[in-house]
């Protein structure tokens, strides 16, 4: 059975900590905004200038002027700040960003990270994952365990550019969660979804872990 999309990112929100600084990537990731543990203070970052995004806005009330870096329409909240995008990255380069989740086309066992492009296809450019990946303090992935086609996410080695070289500390699948303490050591399986067994897992997963 595994988790849909909205329980990856309800699971993804399970690891966000009090006063956290958060910077989410589009698709699935754009969703942990909604699954914010009620009580629990994080503030959301976009890389296109904005400090303290709120949730997304209910049909009908969208302002097309209000968006993150995925050019999705967003809401703001009475504590929201607005700023250029050069000071935007400064936060993330210069580490001030405590966690970021992004998604990916393929993750390498030693924590490299490819998602940003498939070669032969029109991109509009990298945007900001390289910085994300190079300067937030904890870098967690969500992606679908196969692609469309059936292959492996979670490989020895990736075949697409990369983004980033051994920077990934933990993936989120519909299929279960990989850890790793540091990045020195191996991803282990610490998490099934529900209805999943580790068998399942191996025989979907090319890259070498720990379970």
């Amino acid at each position: 059975m595994g988790w849909d999309r909205n329980q990856m990112a309800a699971r993804a929100a399970k690891e966000l900590q009090d006063g956290y600084y958060v910077n989410l990537g589009i698709g699935i990731p754009t969703l942990v905004a909604n699954n914010i543990p009620d009580g629990m203070e994080v503030t959301l970052q976009s890389e296109n200038g904005m400090l303290g995004i709120g949730p997304f806005p209910y049909e009908g009330e969208e302002d097309p002027d209000l968006i993150n870096a995925g050019k999705q329409t967003i809401s703001e909240l009475p504590s929201s700040s607005y700023f250029s995008s050069s000071d935007s990255f400064a936060m993330i380069r210069g580490g001030h960003i405590d966690l970021t989740v992004l998604g990916a086309m393929e993750v390498a066992q030693d924590g490299d990270i490819a998602n940003w492009m498939i070669p032969g296809k029109m991109i509009k450019g990298m945007g900001g994952a390289m910085d994300l990946v190079a300067g937030v303090k904890k870098i967690i992935v969500v992606m679908e365990h196969v692609s469309k086609n059936g292959d492996p996410k979670f490989i020895p080695e990736c075949t697409l550019p990369l983004t980033g070289k051994n920077v990934v500390d933990m993936i989120i699948t519909d299929l279960c969660v990989f850890q790793r303490p540091d990045h020195s050591s191996p991803f282990r399986l610490i998490e099934l979804a529900p209805d999943v067994t580790a068998d399942e897992v191996a025989a979907k997963t090319t890259a070498r872990y720990e379970s």
